[in-house]
Order: structure tokens, then sequence, then C-alpha cells
């Protein structure tokens, strides 16, 4: 018996008890990924478009997700999250599914309306998502196979954007053209970007594997943590978080971002440093305490960096 029904609206903003600054900080994170491609020029009513259709389509296609995560690891949530709304029974697996049908079409609908390139990249990545979660997580042998490929997910975001400029200002055809050994300064630019945020994701995801271990375990799914141990996962994230701070210089380096970028972004890492670090070293602390607080200060990090973009660029637009 589902217990606790509840309208759906009023289901979703309790779901996953998201702090009310993430879910403010996902505009900054949608948004500024298109303003980076576009650069400091002229805002017309195309940009405002574009901007505000991408923000729906990758906030409606975070919701699905998260739901189709929570469909698909329904076994495993019953050992390490058993708060979560399937084991908890909060709602049943079809009506969860039905909510995420409607997020997905959200999600379609307005990538369509900037570009058949965008509905391209989230048709695609729908399909990996749920082929990865539904089975791939759970069968391929692969090292690590789980939190290698899950932070795709998130580089959708990137390519999502720079495709939406690229698309929607007759660029597209110029870029994708291009000899491979020759591509154009913009293409560099985003696989940095991608860089930084595969990176930054997997410094977050493994803290989170560590939390998981035990459920991924039992369920055969491939982490860091369960392929080789809490110590050398912990290892690797603070290795990836060091590699996100070298994307994040070469986006300063190579992209529109001003010094304004620079200085906070080195302050914001610095800062969030000792927590990957604290996991890694403390040994007076219950390990998987650490790997949750660690996993959710590096996602802080994350939401953070795309907060700073955005405003970098605005100051740049209003002075420049």
């Amino acid at each position: 018996m589902i217990k606790n029904k509840k309208k759906p609206i009023i289901f979703i903003s309790e779901w996953r008890s998201l702090p009310l600054y993430e879910l403010i900080s996902y505009f900054f994170v949608f948004s500024s990924v298109p303003m980076l491609a576009y650069g400091i020029n002229p805002y017309d009513s195309e940009m405002i478009k574009i901007i505000v259709f991408s923000v729906i389509s990758l906030y409606s296609g975070f919701f699905s997700v998260l739901i189709w995560n929570d469909i698909t690891d329904k076994d495993i949530d019953k050992i390490s999250h058993p708060d979560r709304p399937i084991p908890s029974k909060k709602i049943s697996v079809k009506n969860f599914f039905t909510i995420a049908v409607i997020f997905s079409i959200s999600t379609f609908l307005f990538a369509f309306l900037i570009s058949i390139w965008c509905l391209i990249i989230t048709i695609l990545a729908a399909v990996f998502v749920t082929i990865h979660n539904k089975f791939l997580k759970k069968h391929i042998k692969i090292p690590a196979y789980s939190e290698i490929f899950t932070p795709i997910q998130w580089v959708v975001v990137g390519i999502f954007g720079y495709f939406a400029i690229w698309a929607s200002f007759n660029q597209i055809d110029n870029i994708l053209n291009t000899n491979i050994y020759q591509s154009t300064y913009e293409i560099y630019n985003l696989l940095i970007l991608i860089g930084f945020i595969y990176f930054t994701i997997s410094a977050h995801d493994i803290p989170e594997g560590i939390v998981d271990a035990k459920g991924d375990r039992k369920y055969k799914v491939k982490t860091y943590t369960t392929t080789f141990g809490e110590k050398n996962a912990s290892i690797i994230a603070l290795i990836w978080y060091i590699l996100s701070v070298i994307f994040s210089l070469l986006l300063f380096l190579r992209t529109i971002l001003s010094p304004i970028f620079l200085i906070f972004i080195l302050i914001l890492w610095s800062y969030y440093l000792r927590y990957p670090i604290r996991l890694l070293f403390d040994k007076n602390n219950d390990i998987k305490i650490l790997a949750k607080k660690s996993g959710r200060k590096i996602f802080d990090y994350f939401l953070f960096s795309f907060i700073i973009i955005f405003f970098d660029i605005i100051i740049q637009y209003i002075f420049i």
C-alpha cells in the first residue's frame, strides 16, 4: 500500500529535499552555458528565447533523470536510501513513471523549439541514461564503469548549450564541416568545458559511491569504491577535483571569462578542497559521514562555479 499520498506538485517539492539554493542554482547552470558560447554580444529576443527554453528543457531533463534513476535503482535504494519515495512507499513505480514521462516530454519539446540539434542531443542522452541505468551499470564488468559514465549526464548540459547557440545563429555548418585536425576555436572551448563538468561531477560522484557501496556491492554495480576500495576511491576523487580546477583555468585562458571568474573560482576551489582531503586522511570519523558531506560540498562547488560564470558575463556585458 502506498502511504502519504499527495498531489504531484506537493510531492515533487518534497521528494528529494533539495535545498532552495540548489534549485535556484540550476537556473544559473543551465543559462550560463549558452551565454558563455554566445560571448559578449547584444542580446536580442532570439538569445533570450534560447536561454529561457534551455533552462526549461534542461530543468525538466534534470528532474526526469533523477526520477528514472529512482525507478531503476529502487532495489539498491532499499539498502542505501530507504527514505526515498519508492522504497518508503510514498509513491508507486507507475505514478512515478508517469511524472517522469511528463518531464521528459517537456525536455524534448523545448529542446525542439530551440533547434533540431538540441532535440537530437536530448534524445541521445535519454537513450544513454535509460540503457545505462536500466541495464549496463548492473551488468558491465569494466572497473568503475558506473561512475566513469554517469557524469556524461551532466556533460550533456555543456553540449546542449553550445549547440543551441551554434544552431540558432547559423554556425553549425561551419563548425561541423571543419576538418577534425583543424577544429575551430569554439570546439576546443566546448571540450574544455566538458572536461571541467566531467571531473567536477566525478569528484562529487565518487564520495556518493562510498555512501552507496553496500547496495552497489549487493547488486554488483561497478563504482570506484566497489572496484578499488574506499581509500583508493578517495584518492581518485581528490585527483579528479584537482583536474577540475585545471580545466577551469583553461576556461579562463580560452574563453570570454575575465579575471573576476579566475579570482572567485580559485577562492571557491580552495575553500572546498578541505573536504576531499578530509575524506582521504581523516581517520577519526566515519568515512560514510565524511563521504556524504564531501559529495555535497563538491556539488556545491560545481553549482557555484556556474553562478560565477553567469555573473562574470553579466558584469562584462554591462560595463564593456
